[in-house]
This record gives structure tokens, sequence and C-alpha cells, in this order.
């Protein structure tokens, strides 16, 4: 049985639309999800279920349970462990020695973007920052500091028209090996 990832955009950031992580281990697990996992406060969630569901239906299934609970919309993104797997795999900064992987994130697309949207926005240079997208992924390179970077979720989420939220190399690895070790 794979272990899924839930990633929150947008909760307990600054004091703004909190969610205990012992509520949201509950919330999970009322919706009959197992071996429920949180990661930091920003909303990183790994569980099982037993039932076979696309990303998109679980995804939805628990932004609707998180709205009826606390009366705000959280954009839920889930992956496969297998897939956030390849995404490690397959970054191609990481064929260049001299990339800090400290500089390294991953913006989670909430689906695949229109090919339009794709040609569209390979127009946009913000240099020193680079981003590559991969299918539901934008893999981002920002040497000086993701903080100040035109590179945003917002920017994504304009251009391509889909919901995304953010993760640090440093998270995306560490909920890979918090998985499990036969996964990872």
């Amino acid at each position: 049985m794979e272990t899924y990832i839930s990633l929150l955009r947008g909760i307990n950031v600054s004091g703004q639309r909190k969610i205990l992580m012992s509520d949201l281990k509950a919330l999970y697990e009322a919706l009959k999800l197992r071996d429920v996992v949180t990661y930091i406060q920003s909303g990183n969630v790994l569980f099982k279920t037993d039932k076979k569901e696309s990303n998109q239906s679980l995804a939805k299934k628990i932004g609707q349970a998180i709205f009826k609970k606390y009366n705000f919309d959280v954009t839920v993104i889930v992956r496969s462990t297998s897939e956030i797997v390849n995404i490690i795999s397959d970054n191609p900064f990481l064929k260049d020695s001299n990339i800090d992987t400290d500089k390294l994130h991953v913006t989670f697309l909430s689906e695949t973007p229109e090919k339009e949207k794709f040609k569209s926005i390979a127009q946009f240079d913000y240099p020193p920052d680079k981003f590559i997208i991969i299918d539901q992924n934008v893999l981002l390179y920002c040497p000086i500091n993701y903080g100040e970077t035109k590179l945003s979720n917002k920017f994504f989420e304009t251009k391509l028209n889909v919901s995304a939220t953010t993760r640090s190399w440093k998270t995306v690895n560490k909920l890979v090996e918090l998985a499990s070790p036969s996964e990872a």
C-alpha cells in the first residue's frame, strides 16, 4: 500500500488559518486515512488509504473536510510517494555540480497546465532564478533567496491558471524519508 503526501497551502502562516497538527491528524483519521503523520506546521501530511482513489479525489475530500471543520478553503495537493521520488530523481538542476541544493524548491501544481500556458510562461526570465516545469511540478532554483523571487506561488497560479504550493528541497526529501524506507 503506497503512502501519499498531501501539501496544504497557506495554513499557520502569520497566525492566519491556524490548524493544530494534532487536529489535522485527527481530521485525516476521521476520513478513514491510515498511518497519518504530520511534518512541521506548514501542512505536510503523510497517509495511506485502503481505497484506490486519484490524487485529485483525495485532495478534494481532504479540502472539503477542512472547510467543514474550519470554515475556510485550503488548497490541498496530493502526490504519491513514488511521484515525489521521481521528482527528486529527475530534477535536471542536480546535473550541475555547482547547484546549492539549499536553494532548490518544488512548486506543486494542482493539475497539469494547458499547453498554451506552458508556452506562454516560457517567455518569462528572472535571472538568476530559474524554473523548469515537469508535468504538475515546477522545479525552482533561487540562488539568492526564495522569499525575494518573482517565481512565487502567485506567479505560477496566475500564469498557469492552477493552484500551487511550494516546499523547499530539504522538506521534499524529508517527506520521502518519512514515507518509508521501502518507498524512498
